[in-house]
């Protein structure tokens, strides 16, 4: 039987590497999330944590349970395979959560959770077709295709950030990096870990700069010292966040080229704080790197959701894969 997403109880979990984040969304309407701090004592308190979470803020008539993690998920099973800031790495987490909680359980990566959020309008999946990019200390990406998530073969797709935009290929392929992310990738060059090491250099090179005065009385600066600059004014900062909006747009382009969606969405602590001064460079970058008649009419726009978008989207993934017969492959 057929379930309409709007006429089921829900919760969403969000898991980063400082906090869980869970909501219930009752009749599509998202209640405020409860937060607590993500244990990193190993696999066994994380899951202690997560049924703790559900419980915090568990609607009378729950019916499923979705949660975006930051890692790569075998989505047939619910089990996380690797997993970098979290201690959940080779844990089936759908089936030790589903035997705790009684409820089917959905677990998918973060970013395609902020996907689907993205392309959502209160419990229903509008927009057909949908990328993210989320810029924050690294770029993470997720997909929409005709408005259900795209997870890949086995649900590792859309590690957007691993692409590369800036490989240096005149004498063949570079030497690989022994673990990603490679040089050149988007992870690289376009991330907040990539905006400290150009407000650094920037103030290393201007002292007389806003940037420069930051790192005297510090001893150094980072990506958000630059996004503030930025805004505050300094030419300088604005300088390298356009650098940064440039290497974004490059990776912009690619997506529309490979998927022409209806949106890109961008997302992420970095977009987020920038704004405008982000989103303007990339969108001219990406324009001006696209092929005549691809991607016309694609909007590329900052994301909606903000803080709020990866319990939003894993509360959405579990309403909607309540209605999907292959999920459980």
């Amino acid at each position: 039987m057929s379930v309409d997403p709007r006429a089921v109880d829900v919760v969403g979990i969000d898991v980063g590497g400082t906090k869980i984040a869970a909501g219930a969304m009752v009749r599509g309407e998202l209640a405020e999330p409860h937060v607590i701090a993500t244990p990193q004592t190993g696999s066994d308190d994380v899951i202690a944590a997560l049924e703790k979470a559900v419980e915090a803020v568990r609607p009378p008539n729950l019916a499923a349970v979705g949660i975006g993690v930051p890692s790569v998920i075998e989505w047939a099973t619910g089990r996380v395979r690797t997993s970098v800031n979290i201690p959940l790495a080779d844990v089936p987490l759908r089936r030790v959560l589903e035997e705790r909680l009684g409820v089917p359980v959905f677990v998918d990566n973060d970013a395609n959770v902020a996907a689907l959020a993205e392309a959502s309008e209160g419990a229903e999946i509008v927009v057909r077709h949908l990328v993210i990019l989320t810029v924050g200390t690294g770029v993470g990406g997720g997909i929409v295709l005709n408005h259900r998530p795209y997870r890949g073969a086995t649900g590792a797709a859309a590690e957007l950030g691993h692409t590369l935009v800036a490989a240096d290929l005149t004498t063949g392929a570079p030497p690989a990096s022994l673990w990603p992310p490679h040089p050149g990738s988007l992870e690289v060059e376009a991330s907040g870990r990539a905006l400290g090491r150009l407000a650094q250099a920037a103030a290393a090179e201007h002292p007389e700069s806003e940037l420069g005065r930051r790192a005297a009385a510090r001893g150094n600066v980072d990506g958000h010292d630059a996004v503030q600059a930025a805004l505050a004014g300094d030419e300088v900062a604005r300088a390298i966040v356009t650098v940064l909006a440039e290497r974004l747009g490059v990776g912009i382009a690619n997506v529309i080229t490979t998927f022409e969606p209806d949106v890109v969405a961008i997302g992420g602590g970095v977009a987020e704080n920038a704004g405008a001064l982000l989103l303007d460079p990339a969108v001219a970058t990406a324009r001006r790197f696209l092929i005549p008649g691809v991607g016309d009419r694609t909007e590329i726009r900052l994301a909606r959701y903000g803080n709020d978008a990866g319990v939003r989207g894993a509360a959405l993934l579990a309403a909607h894969e309540l209605d999907a017969d292959h999920t459980r492959g």
